[in-house]
């Protein structure tokens, strides 16, 4: 593997899911699938962000109806290295714009683990792609056809998945060289969600944070004890939360109002003769047990509060909105009222691209393009409903490095920020040829690109004149 100088992007958002690099300091402002292009390769389908360490980049995609594959390819020359296929077997139905390959790896340079539905858990030697170990985990459901997109991190010597799904939700820890299951920690208040978990350190004690529907709890990373909740969030999580020093940041949007439980959605959806009611066929087979114990009249229909009672936790019927928040780690129990540093509300966030805390600033972007930033140290506007020039929608979270912040449309364009004077301004506007829903990585001066069916390495051209001289 490469030098130990290197710079590493080794997870979802890159360290600690922040999205944040600290090291790159020469980066591309003006580029396309054309301009300024290091390397691409096609990959086949997928929305995975792709990883880096050292001198290689992993990659996942969908090869064929029924083949997953991880490939790893040179990080500077895009040489490809190897490749490791799964078939996957029968999938379920996942609702655009997801994908079956979604999980976004996370590598520590030795071995590369991957989450896939139907496969489990899999590890593999970073070297060469040999198997190292797999271990199946249940399928998960989804009352919504959602479909997977959890994505596994790494912390010491455990691998560790949030696995949010509306059947079974749970937070499960491997040991990373053998695959064991360490602790698994049942999230039953849970519905189904995405969000990343991600670490935060307090007076030297060091917890996963994971935010799920209504809560943000915090457990003990070695047992999977749980150790505080903030219960101040929304029905529905897909966002990752982003720290800083001590603070969580964490910025939803769940559709509807405070009243908008879970019984709303599952009959705009899932309602397919528009009655006002459920009946087991409208519902995935999975969920048959829970519709039962919801049916308290037996009459073979879930109606008004039933509807909430199979399936959403009665300790936990939150609804929709609006919220940015700043919640402070650490403490024990119930830290609603006193970890709560500011909160936001009807400030409109995306509903799936992640906050972005860079340089005392709390950036966020939602759909049509329009962008907001929040102080981070308060939660003061420094602006807000500011347009940064490219209509769409966004999926892929924000990233920021060497000063700029680089914001990837569904519709293939990136746009390249600067912060003057308090006030986005676009420095510019970048197509990349296809659709965009993977968050890009960053490492070494050079931007890393997910389109819907090809990675692209983007650099500077001095970068790329000094890697010629170089090599």
């Amino acid at each position: 593997m490469a030098s130990a100088h290197a710079e590493n992007w080794a997870q979802f958002r890159g360290p600690n899911a922040s999205g944040v690099s600290t090291e790159s300091d020469n980066l591309p402002v003006e580029f396309s699938h054309e301009q300024n292009v290091a390397w691409s390769v096609e990959l086949g389908l997928g929305i995975a962000s792709p990883v880096i360490h050292g001198d290689r980049v992993f990659a996942t995609t969908m090869t064929d109806e029924h083949t997953f594959a991880v490939l790893a390819f040179d990080a500077a020359t895009g040489k490809h290295l190897w490749r490791k296929e799964f078939d996957t077997g029968p999938l379920q139905e996942i609702t655009p714009p997801n994908e079956h390959a979604s999980s976004t790896p996370v590598t520590d340079g030795e071995h590369v683990y991957v989450y896939f539905s139907t496969l489990g858990m899999i590890a593999l030697n970073a070297d060469d792609g040999k198997l190292m170990w797999r271990h199946e985990l249940p399928k998960p459901f989804y009352l919504l056809a959602w479909g997977p997109a959890n994505s596994p991190i790494i912390y010491r010597d455990m691998v560790y998945l949030n696995l949010d799904d509306d059947l079974d939700p749970y937070l499960i820890a491997f040991d990373k060289t053998s695959g064991d299951v360490r602790w698994r920690s049942p999230r039953p208040e849970m519905l189904g969600g995405y969000a990343t978990p991600v670490f935060c350190e307090v007076d030297g004690r060091t917890d996963i944070v994971v935010a799920g529907t209504g809560k943000l709890k915090g457990y003990d990373p070695e047992n999977g004890e749980e150790l505080w909740s903030c219960n101040s969030l929304l029905r529905t999580i897909m966002t990752t939360p982003a720290v800083h020093q001590d603070k969580i940041y964490v910025s939803v949007q769940s559709y509807g109002d405070t009243q908008r439980v879970l019984k709303y959605a599952l009959l705009q959806w899932s309602d397919t003769n528009q009655d006002g009611k459920l009946s087991r066929e409208e519902v995935n087979e999975a969920f048959w047990d829970k519709f039962d114990k919801g049916d308290s009249d037996e009459d073979g229909f879930l109606v008004d509060d039933e509807i909430d009672h199979a399936f959403q936790s009665p300790t936990n019927m939150v609804g929709g909105g609006n919220i940015i928040q700043a919640i402070r780690g650490g403490g024990e129990g119930d830290v609603t009222s006193t970890h709560m540093v500011w909160n936001l509300s009807n400030t409109a966030p995306s509903n799936i691209a992640s906050p972005l805390a860079v340089e005392g600033r709390l950036f966020v972007v939602k759909k049509g393009g329009i962008s907001a930033a929040f102080n981070a140290e308060n939660g003061e506007t420094i602006w807000m409903k500011k347009r940064i020039k490219n209509f769409g929608n966004y999926f892929a979270s924000p990233i920021a490095g060497d000063g700029k912040i680089y914001v990837t449309g569904e519709n293939g364009f990136v746009v390249v920020l600067a912060i003057e004077n308090d006030r986005p301004v676009v420095l510019a506007k970048n197509d990349m040829g296809d659709s965009c829903v993977a968050t890009p990585a960053i490492a070494n001066n050079c931007l890393y690109v997910r389109t819907l069916n090809k990675l692209f390495c983007i650099s500077h051209p001095d970068h790329q004149s000094a890697e010629g001289a170089g090599g």
